[in-house]
């Protein structure tokens, strides 16, 4: 912006601020750098005017003195440089400010216009202080009052940031004074020949039209009070650019809007507003076809009034609206929020609503707070505004909205279908990330594609962790389901074999579980988990259920209990119990590793007391077909800990190969005993990874191998 051509008057600024706002030095600092030129975002006059509407906002002193350091161009370096402390809690707001700086200069950059949905989305999330909103909507306008001094082109960018992002912002807040005039300064500087027209077609200027307000409401107040009605009437006259999308949405001339002039009663109850109604009809003469009842009628979203248009005072239409105060709350604040019907959307979500409902409420007790003179209660309620969305940026600049946890490849199918099935890696703010990468909000994405679409199935299942949308997984799953029948038996039966092979049930026996997954035969079973319904680790664990439940106690061997070695390992108090049997040392073998949650079986051994091992060990069938006498029935015990597994991991040998296996392992929640790479003989640069580590249950361990077996470059990932 360009400087006043009057001279600074810095210390008019400071003296808007509230008494206290700001510590001494800091004021001092803040006026001794202005006054020599340091580089300022906006003239004094500007500045000032913008504390004026903020004060008239009842902002608080903290947001008076944000905006006032905010101005000074690198403040806090500043400060820091002079040994002048900024208290910590302006310091939200202007990371908030600089935030917002952003997303309008994103804005600016990629020409506006195309995604302004998304953008005031972007910065609702990473405005976490919502006080700097008022502070920017308030800078915003400030500066279109002062755009005359501007070039043309400077003007019409101004103008179109302010119409794409502050106004509507101002109107989901509910500053109505602050919406209503951004609207029509932007629109006088984007429109200009349209603006004069309307503005020679209305009857009267607004001031005009104001006073004609104040009498109508006058003469209308005396006439309930005439009834014994008590009722609060408040008027607005209608905004030229309100008049204009009205014109435009109805396709009518001026001369059949009824509503360019309004007034509002609030009373106490339903039979208050109808016999607030028949006053209205028997002062003015009402205009045929122009009342609606949405008391009895409500709108879908729940709004309810009476709305009324009738002949006023000198023969001027005049719209009456009429309703409780218990309606008006809710229509302030509640689900039939005024934007909601105005900008002609119903979206946003229940993470959108609660931040403006927040932003109503702590305006509204900003001005009671003011009116009494006590300070606005505001701490611990930035907590209860977690935001359960992330908007990510495309390399263009458009703003792409994902639920909490969404991945690149969410990212990709939120773009377009074909973009999800063509995705075969991705950058994030530069970087290459796995396709399961979580991304943040503000970060910016770039997906690499390949010619031809390729979806994986592993893509489908939830413990690999490609896919948190239910959108984007219906999509992958619709890819599948054109394919044939064979097709999908034969991925169907891979999946779950690989899945099988890792808990060593590659060979069991699908028809006793097909009843758990509704599946009429093997075949429908092996189609459900190719088309990802059914996970193949849910079929692995039902398999180990049934092996459980099918497990019969048989009486403990008559022999000689050994007592326990010293130092000898044991899986923990209570780990596993021998049934029938106290206080018997009992430890997993290290053949098979059984896991909590698997299926086991005990061995009595001469000098270990028992060893519990899985029933398809072969080291166990060894043993029970030499002694069957020496076998137990022992069962996990209530309290577990981790047992250590031996993973097999073999792929290609590339660049930070054991970092990508490291970072996936500490993801999952799994502690490393030990790691060991060598090159597999004659593999032709292929690499073998023995992992040893500690897992809390089968299902972990199911986890933990899909995902591995998802990084690029991983062939297999087996149990040892």
């Amino acid at each position: 912006m360009s400087p006043e051509t009057a001279a600074p008057d810095h210390a008019g600024v400071l003296a808007r601020l509230p008494a206290g706002a700001l510590p001494g030095p800091l004021a001092a600092l803040w006026r001794a750098r202005a006054e020599a030129g340091a580089p300022m975002r906006d003239p004094p006059a500007v500045l000032a005017d913008t504390l004026a509407i903020l004060a008239s906002l009842n902002a608080d002193a903290e947001v008076m003195a944000a905006t006032l350091l905010d101005a000074l161009v690198d403040v806090e370096a500043i400060a820091a440089e002079a040994g002048v402390p900024i208290p910590e809690r302006l310091h939200a707001m202007l990371e908030g400010q600089r935030a917002a700086s952003r997303v309008w200069a994103l804005h600016r950059d990629h020409g506006g216009g195309r995604n302004p949905e998304g953008m005031r989305r972007l910065l609702l999330a990473l405005v976490r202080d919502l006080r700097v909103v008022p502070i920017v909507l308030a800078r915003q306008l400030s500066r279109m009052r002062a755009c005359e001094r501007l070039p043309s082109s400077e003007q019409r960018a101004l103008a179109q940031l302010t119409r794409d992002i502050h106004a509507p912002l101002a109107n989901r807040l509910g500053i109505w004074q602050l919406k209503w005039e951004l609207e029509d300064l932007a629109f006088r500087v984007l429109e200009p020949d349209t603006y004069n027209a309307i503005a020679r077609l209305l009857d009267d200027n607004r001031a005009g039209r104001e006073r004609y307000i104040a009498a109508a409401l006058a003469q209308l107040r005396e006439a309930l009070a005439a009834q014994g009605i008590s009722g609060d009437v408040a008027g607005r006259p209608k905004h030229i650019f309100s008049i204009w999308k009205k014109m435009r949405r109805k396709d009518a001339p001026i001369g059949e809007l009824y509503d360019l002039r309004a007034l509002r009663v609030l009373v106490d109850d339903v039979a208050a507003c109808y016999a607030t109604l028949g006053v209205v009809h028997a002062l003015w003469l009402p205009v045929p076809s122009e009342f609606d009842d949405y008391i009895a009628r409500p709108k879908p979203n729940g709004y309810r009034s009476l709305h009324t248009a009738v002949i006023g005072p000198e023969g001027k239409t005049l719209e009456v609206q009429i309703r409780t105060r218990e309606m008006h709350a809710q229509a302030e604040l509640g689900v039939a929020a005024h934007w909601r019907y105005k900008e002609g959307s119903a979206a946003g979500g229940a993470a959108m609503d609660k931040r403006i409902a927040w932003m109503r409420k702590l305006l509204e007790q900003a001005a009671e707070a003011a009116r009494e003179g006590e300070a606005t209660p505001l701490q611990g309620m930035d907590a209860e505004l977690a935001e359960d969305r992330v908007y990510a940026l495309t390399p263009k600049g458009e703003v792409v909205d994902l639920p909490q946890g969404g991945t690149v490849l969410d990212f990709a199918y939120q773009v377009h279908t074909m973009v999800g099935h063509r995705c075969r890696g991705a950058k994030v703010d530069g970087r290459i990330v796995p396709l399961n990468y979580q991304l943040h909000t503000g970060e910016r994405v770039e997906i690499l594609t390949g010619k031809t679409a390729e979806p994986r199935r592993d893509w489908l299942q939830a413990g690999a962790g490609f896919l948190a949308s239910g959108r984007s997984r219906d999509k992958v799953r619709a890819w599948f389901n054109k394919l044939d029948r064979a097709r999908n038996l034969q991925a169907g039966r891979e999946l779950l074999d690989r899945d099988l092979r890792r808990l060593g049930l590659l060979n069991a026996d699908l028809a006793p579980v097909l009843a758990r997954f509704n599946a009429a035969s093997v075949d429908d079973l092996l189609v459900l988990v190719a088309l990802g319904d059914v996970g193949p680790n849910q079929v692995g664990r039902a398999l180990l259920d049934l092996e459980r439940a099918a497990q019969e106690p048989a009486p403990p061997a008559p022999a000689a209990l050994p007592a326990r070695p010293a130092g000898a390992a044991a899986p923990g108090p209570g780990a596993v119990t021998v049934e029938g049997v106290d206080n018997l040392l009992a430890q997993v073998a290290r053949c098979c590793q059984p896991l909590p949650g698997e299926p086991i079986v005990g061995y009595l051994t001469r000098a270990r007391g028992v060893s519990v091992h899985r029933p398809d060990c072969a080291s166990f069938l060894r043993l029970a077909a030499r002694q069957p006498a020496r076998v137990l029935p022992v069962e996990w015990g209530s309290r577990r800990r981790e047992q250590e597994v031996g993973i097999r991991i073999e792929g290609v040998d590339r660049k930070w190969l054991l970092k990508d296996i490291t970072t996936l392992v500490a993801q999952v929640g799994v502690h490393v005993a030990s790691l060991h790479a060598e090159p597999v003989r004659g593999g032709h640069g292929r690499v073998r990874v023995q992992l040893q580590a500690r897992i809390a249950d089968f299902g972990q361990l199911g986890q933990l191998l899909s995902r591995l077996e998802a990084l690029p470059g991983i062939q297999s990932a087996r149990r040892a």
